[in-house]
């Protein structure tokens, strides 16, 4: 191998590292972790209140004693 093709080798490997870098900040990714974004995070929160929003719902509708008294309520209110 002459020295000409060892630069030429070395400068590929240089470039493709580089690339590689670039790839992985484009992407929010640093030493492998991801890197969260604060709309990721803002969706996160929603997530987090949606599921407990969810968790009372489901409460209420298997709740027997809860859903004959709001059936209750319903009726008295059509009168």
């Amino acid at each position: 191998m002459s020295f000409w093709t060892a630069v030429v080798v070395l400068f590929a490997i240089a470039c493709w590292t580089w690339l590689r870098t670039q790839k992985y900040r484009a992407l929010g990714k640093s030493n492998g972790q991801y890197d969260h974004t604060a709309r990721e995070h803002e969706l996160e929160r929603e997530v987090e209140q949606m599921r407990k929003r969810i968790a009372v719902l489901e409460r209420i509708a298997t709740d027997e004693r809860r859903g004959k008294d709001l059936a209750r309520e319903i009726e008295s209110l059509r009168d």
